[in-house]
């Protein structure tokens, strides 16, 4: 029932999150925020999750997460409330940075909840209900907003969000209590950062999930911007987007079969591989129809490819350092986010648009090719106290 109750509070933070991402960027420019202020607004929220994730996974392995859940979802109550008491620009920004922060934690801490409450078993479906209740927020939170700002504009719709906030508030103050505490002290093997990525499992995972997280942010923004080039009209553009996010959904509801016929690595690369497939041919191809599709197979590979990840992040951690490990991965995502754009902007520029997917798609492969390295080095190299050794009984 653990389980349940922390995938609850995911769908319902998530919700809060998500819609206030897209309410306060519209927000501002229903103030009269140019632009570049909005892209500010949007780097306020990404600023906390790059800088404290991985403090709050160590925070959460030495002293639990109950209060650190707390936090965060006060956090998102206050971000919510303080732009529908005082409405302007200054308070969209503090409400970004509050979003950001309840984010950050929020992320971090659940992630290593589910693998601390799951056995070897169950594992794989726990992470596969957690990524389908992620996806459930990501599709539900922007829905809420917009029909909400149509219907009873942008002050209420603040207070609605803040509002829906304080659930997982009292859920935590109520029954936060049967959540593990933390170990009190720091993970076995010292507590740097050095010693953490001296496991190669955690090196390797934290660049397939970089490359991952690449290929996604990438093709979230450059798809639609070919698909503007040739001329496509906004509406199949809107098709070929939704095409990518059914297909991550509907993988994720296979997932757990797909890793019980094949295992976490062999899924990964197949994943990588059809990705990067996906993206090398977006160039030769200007029908609507045929974008559909390979967003469609590209988010195949894409949606199963962030929770295994993250299974595997957990199974190299050492024991008491799961939550650091977690952290630590969502940090080098934000990173990504940072430098690939610029990176791959320079490439577009250079290069034409093209040479954008094409590089990309390599980068993907790149990825497939670092996880059959590693593949069966899961179980030879496991650190001490991962694995079933980390479970704490529901």
């Amino acid at each position: 029932m653990i389980i349940q109750y922390l995938l609850a509070l995911t769908v319902i933070n998530g919700v809060v999150i998500r819609g206030g991402r897209v309410l306060l960027a519209l927000y501002a420019l229903n103030m009269g925020a140019d632009p570049f202020t909005v892209g500010l607004i949007a780097a306020t929220f990404s600023a906390f999750p790059t800088l404290l994730s991985w403090p709050a996974g160590k925070l959460a392995d030495r002293f639990g997460t109950r209060w650190l859940l707390l936090v965060g979802a006060l956090g998102a109550f206050l971000g919510m409330l303080i732009p529908w008491w005082t409405p302007g620009i200054t308070t969209l920004f503090i409400a970004a940075g509050l979003n950001g922060l309840s984010f950050s934690i929020f992320n971090v801490s659940i992630q290593n909840l589910v693998g601390l409450l799951s056995n070897k078993q169950n594992r794989t479906n726990n992470f596969s209900n957690y990524s389908l209740m992620m996806a459930v927020s990501n599709l539900l939170g922007p829905l809420i907003a917009g029909f909400s700002i149509d219907h009873a504009g942008y002050g209420a719709t603040c207070l609605y969000l803040g509002l829906m906030a304080l659930a997982p508030s009292v859920m935590l103050a109520v029954w936060g209590g049967v959540l593990p505490g933390g170990s009190k002290q720091e993970g076995k093997g010292g507590g740097g950062l050095r010693e953490l990525l001296a496991n190669p499992g955690v090196r390797r995972t934290l660049a397939t999930s970089s490359l991952l997280q690449s290929g996604q942010d990438l093709f979230q923004f450059y798809m639609p911007v070919y698909c503007h080039m040739i001329e496509l009209s906004a509406s199949v553009i809107g098709i070929v987007l939704a095409a990518n996010a059914a297909a991550a959904f509907v993988v994720r509801l296979l997932l757990t079969r797909m890793i019980a016929w094949f295992n976490e690595e062999k899924v990964l690369i197949y994943a990588f591989t059809l990705s990067a497939v996906a993206f090398g041919f977006v160039p030769f191809f200007s029908n609507g129809v045929t974008l559909s599709l390979i967003a469609f197979i590209f988010g195949l590979g894409m949606g199963c490819g962030q929770p295994i990840i993250t299974m595997l992040m957990f199974s190299h951690s050492a024991e008491g350092r799961s939550g650091e490990a977690l952290g630590l991965r969502m940090t080098a995502n934000y990173l990504t986010r940072v430098v690939g754009p610029i990176m791959f902007g320079s490439i577009g520029s250079a290069f034409g648009l093209a040479a954008v997917f094409w590089v990309n798609g390599l980068m993907l492969g790149t990825g497939g090719m670092l996880t059959y390295m590693g593949a069966g080095e899961n179980d030879a190299n496991q650190p001490a106290g991962s694995s079933n050794e980390k479970n704490v009984k529901q």
